[in-house]
């Protein structure tokens, strides 16, 4: 098996966080091929089931179900606060139809795709809270770049045209002087697993990838390095102002209303989840493998570059809007074709 194929096999396996980067458009991700897994866990806890409310949860395969993991521990062991249904899926595609049916009432979906959605369904959607930050890192591989400047003159491999990476790099060159095309070419390939397997052969020396991919080229190639977080690259032009974030949480509008002390209960058993996920991260890679997120040894390396975070009321109001604007004013339909409104953003 060549290198390319072993590379879109292991893609397949952590259900490619492509499908993280996808963008807004209903085109299903590779992944989005292979049969979804449903992890069902019953409603039951010290209190009996009929004292709690039963809330259905959707979340990709990947980083964004990784910040899941103690909470759905917590439901197996009978120890959490309300009785959750959690569905995995491997496609974005496949949690639009699940919120939209009302088959779920909450998901980790990502962040542009928040906004399509709230858009599709005219304002039915929330943003509840945040949970991934920027995934992306400019790998090098004889090339010396300390700095975006650096990228003039060269040629930048990446994946992910038309979704986020695309924007957001495009965003911080701009911010830094550089012309796309005049000062840095950008040469796109179809797949990350494509573009990681030339990173590792030697024959792409720059190249723009997302978690877990990063850690899979590194591990394969010791002299490939992650020289610059576009994260911190997008703090540093935006002034704080917004967040470079691939991941959120949603929320059906009429869930929430209709049950808000048991869904603010959630979000706070879901934060303490992802600060577990981030502080014992041996312990949350094996239970990424027992639930089928991705297998515990990649997990365990990618974890601590996956950005997983937990973020909603006053910050997330104050940094989203900015970010979807940019996204925005790159092309209308990486949001669904207009802004979101104020009603947009749940707050407890």
């Amino acid at each position: 098996m060549n290198l390319t194929k072993k590379l879109t096999a292991f893609s397949l396996a952590v259900c490619m966080f492509a499908s993280v980067l996808s963008g807004c458009t209903g085109t299903a991700s590779t992944a989005s091929s292979q049969a979804s897994a449903e992890t069902s866990r019953p409603a039951s806890s010290t209190q009996s089931a009929s004292q709690k409310t039963t809330i259905k949860i959707a979340a990709l395969k990947g980083p964004t179900g990784l910040g899941m993991l103690q909470l759905m521990s917590k439901n197996d062991a009978k120890t959490a606060a309300e009785a959750y249904e959690f569905t995995l899926v491997n496609s974005p595609d496949e949690i639009v139809s699940k919120i939209s049916k009302g088959e779920v009432d909450a998901a980790a979906v990502p962040t542009n795709l928040a906004a399509v959605l709230y858009n599709k369904t005219n304002g039915k959607v929330q943003m509840a809270a945040v949970n991934t930050l920027g995934v992306l890192s400019i790998l090098t591989n004889g090339e010396t770049v300390n700095s975006i400047k650096d990228l003039k003159g060269k040629t930048v491999y990446s994946s992910g045209q038309g979704s986020v990476p695309e924007y957001a790099f495009n965003y911080i060159l701009e911010q830094n002087g550089l012309t796309l095309g005049k000062d840095v070419q950008v040469e796109y390939k179809a797949e990350h697993a494509e573009l990681a397997a030339l990173v590792i052969a030697g024959k792409a020396k720059i190249a723009l990838l997302p978690e877990p991919f990063v850690t899979q080229v590194m591990a394969k190639n010791k002299n490939v390095k992650a020289s610059l977080d576009l994260t911190k690259e997008w703090d540093t032009v935006s002034g704080g102002k917004s967040v470079l974030t691939m991941g959120c949480l949603i929320v059906r509008k009429d869930f929430a209303e209709e049950n808000k002390a048991a869904f603010d209960t959630f979000l706070d058993e879901y934060k303490q989840s992802t600060e577990f996920t981030n502080s014992n991260i041996e312990e949350a890679a094996a239970l990424s493998e027992k639930y089928q997120i991705m297998p515990a040894a990649v997990a365990k390396k990618a974890i601590p570059s996956c950005n997983i975070v937990y973020m909603d009321g006053k910050e997330m109001q104050t940094k989203i809007p900015e970010f979807l604007n940019i996204l925005y004013t790159a092309n209308k339909k990486s949001v669904g074709g207009s802004l979101p409104g104020e009603d947009f953003y749940y707050t407890k």
